[in-house]
């Protein structure tokens, strides 16, 4: 389709190949289907398509309501599918950003949760201190944005009861995370208080192993993979946008099942 803004010039089709990220998330949930032609995306948005800033600038606006439609959907009481404990994948599918070879352990006994922003108490906590609160378990879905998925049993405390007893303001509205392999996310306080997110410290019986985000992992069933950062080193509660890795690179934010 030629662009309305240049009759005589066929748009460069390659220039989408660079927003790969958002197109296959919008894609996915049926947002666009059928696949993105520059000519459609015209349509949606009226931008440019000659210039790769406006492309990038349409599909975000497309992202960003993608985003506040899903947050006015997500029904915090709503459970996700659970699943018998015979279907838990052992181990666990590794995913990063990285090979699994280039993992650095993490040491647990010296190991601190340090604590920031909206938070009454915030003194770290180390790992039996987490050990001690009321744990549960879920057997859940982990679905990526590429495509695939398993099925995985994960133990931990609540982050509702972690939140509740630091005297973080649930109120305020992200609940942002750092790690230890430089892989910062945030979530909204609805997901966070979600009765299905935990900060996990087991898979099936066992204690995380190393590749798996020992000592302390996020793993909640309402978001897709990204979404659930490995090997937690500090938690902040605000009402200033944290983003996050792979939003950073073009990924939604919030990314809800």
């Amino acid at each position: 389709m030629r662009s309305p803004f240049r009759p005589d010039v066929v748009p460069d089709a390659a220039i989408l190949d660079d927003h790969k990220p958002l197109i296959r998330d919008l894609e996915r949930r049926g947002l666009i289907r059928g696949g993105l032609s520059l000519g459609a995306l015209v349509m949606l948005t009226g931008c440019d398509v000659d210039r790769p800033k406006a492309v990038e600038t349409a599909l975000l606006a497309i992202s960003r309501l993608n985003d506040g439609v899903q947050a006015l959907l997500f029904d915090p009481n709503k459970l996700a599918p659970t699943y018998p404990a015979s279907m838990i994948l052992r181990p666990p599918k590794f995913n990063a950003y990285y090979d699994v070879m280039d993992v650095k352990p993490v040491d647990g006994a010296a190991w601190r949760l340090e604590l920031s922003g909206l938070i009454a108490d915030k003194r770290p906590w180390t790992l039996p201190q987490l050990q001690a609160l009321p744990q549960t378990s879920m057997v859940i879905k982990h679905i990526c944005v590429e495509g695939w998925s398993y099925i995985g049993g994960w133990t931990g405390v609540p982050l509702r009861i972690f939140l509740e007893r630091i005297g973080a303001d649930l109120r305020a509205r992200y609940v942002a995370f750092r790690t230890a392999d430089d892989y910062p996310s945030s979530i909204d306080m609805a997901t966070a208080l979600h009765p299905q997110t935990l900060l996990a410290t087991r898979y099936g019986d066992d204690l995380l192993a190393d590749p798996f985000g020992y000592p302390v992992r996020l793993r909640m069933a309402t978001k897709l993979g990204y979404k659930n950062p490995k090997w937690i080193t500090a938690i902040e509660v605000t009402n200033d946008y944290p983003g996050g890795y792979w939003e950073a690179k073009g990924f939604p934010w919030f990314a809800g099942l």
